[in-house]
């Protein structure tokens, strides 16, 4: 089992319902969902809603021999106990290095402590990466400091490399991307102008390689 800690949107916040379209599944039931009518969305956005609608705090780790569930949900309730519930940024549709992604229009530092003290509080419960998983991370030409948290945390983009972002396609061409890109800030540009405050932390789970990620709880920030 791996287990990941995600922000979502609430259930009933529009922007989870238009983000578990785009993707084609609702990550809260794992019920499969029509995707807009859009020619081979299914085949970009296929990665993606295998981890469900998110954004990244903690990436998903597998867990240490002797660790178990009920003492990760316990560590992360006491992670988010002195955490009080704060404003998310304005987000956007954008291009992320070739694929398409929301993200914050401009730095949160409330988001990135919410990240950091995830990724550190809950590290004890972490299975280091073997060889093969180091190898094939390394294959995307790290930068040093990448590589350092690579080797140290798990995972290359935490703490200073870490960044806010709702991942909504594959990479992409740029004949691909000059027409999903208007069509997602299309779909989404109604749900972004709503506020939003970020109120709790997600545990989504994986049963085994190649199943879907699901969100399996919701905890409060009770700051």
């Amino acid at each position: 089992m791996r287990v990941a800690v995600y922000y979502a949107p609430a259930l009933n916040d529009t922007l989870w319902e238009l983000g578990s379209h785009w993707l084609g599944r609702d990550a809260d039931s794992n019920a499969a969902l029509k995707q807009p009518d859009i020619d081979g969305i299914a085949e970009l956005t296929a990665d993606a809603r295998l981890y469900g609608f998110h954004a990244t705090l903690k990436p998903p780790m597998r867990l240490r021999p002797g660790a178990s569930w009920d003492a990760v949900v316990t560590a992360a309730e006491d992670l988010v106990a002195g955490i009080a519930p704060f404003e998310l940024p304005h987000l956007e549709v954008a291009d992320l290095h070739g694929f398409l992604a929301i993200r914050d229009a401009e730095p949160s530092a409330a988001l990135r402590s919410l990240a950091d003290a995830c990724v550190a509080g809950l590290d004890h419960f972490r299975q280091p990466p073997d060889a093969a998983e180091l190898a094939r991370r390394r294959r995307s030409k790290l930068s040093a400091q990448q590589d350092a948290m690579l080797v140290r945390w798990g995972y290359p983009y935490v703490f200073e490399t870490w960044f806010f972002h709702m991942t909504l396609t594959r990479r992409l061409s740029e004949q691909e991307r000059a027409v999903l890109l208007p069509l997602a800030r299309e779909m989404f540009a109604v749900a972004l102008q709503a506020p939003r405050m970020v109120r709790d932390i997600c545990l989504y789970t994986q049963a085994g390689d190649g199943e879907p990620f699901v969100l399996a709880e919701r905890l409060p920030l009770r700051g």
